[in-house]
């Protein structure tokens, strides 16, 4: 008869988006009259973003200006790791980075959410970093969906490979 559907449930960055937001942010800072002759700075150092300036409410306002540019970008701030600002020198600095992927703990939660409030005979299986949601019903994978959209993770969401 009917076939099972599934999709995954997965937290992934595109790192192009990553380093067009990046890139924005150094432009507009390079040109904003607040940020001059204060040091600031910000580029993308592999998976880490560093942020610099003379004081530590200019390094502040340069991780705001990088959220902005985020944003606008589609990219999840849940998934924005930055560290408090530290001294280093004269300089004040800013490490942050981008976390993809769900831990085992937040794919228990997911998957404990669904097994308590999702509709019957929905099946969560977790598979390294993503979960595997399977029904007989597409429309009880949309209610699935609803649900978790529905609540205040700590963490980016993507539903991907629906089929």
């Amino acid at each position: 008869m009917a076939s099972e559907s599934s999709f995954d449930i997965v937290n992934k960055v595109d790192h192009q988006e990553v380093d067009n937001a990046v890139n924005q942010a150094a432009k507009e800072i390079s040109q904003r009259f607040d940020f001059k002759n204060v040091d600031a700075g910000i580029k993308l150092s592999g998976e880490t973003i560093d942020m610099q300036a003379n004081t530590e409410e200019r390094v502040n306002a340069v991780l705001d200006v990088l959220k902005d540019k985020l944003v606008k970008r589609q990219i999840s701030l849940k998934g924005l790791e930055a560290g408090e600002p530290k001294l280093s020198g004269k300089i004040y600095k800013i490490d942050a980075s981008i976390s993809a992927g769900i831990t085992q703990e937040n794919a228990k939660k997911i998957s404990k959410l669904i097994r308590d409030e999702g509709p019957k005979g929905v099946k969560a299986q977790i598979q390294g970093d993503e979960l595997r949601v399977s029904s007989k019903s597409r429309d009880d994978l949309q209610t699935v969906q609803a649900l978790i959209k529905g609540q205040d993770l700590d963490f980016a969401v993507q539903f991907v490979n629906y089929r």
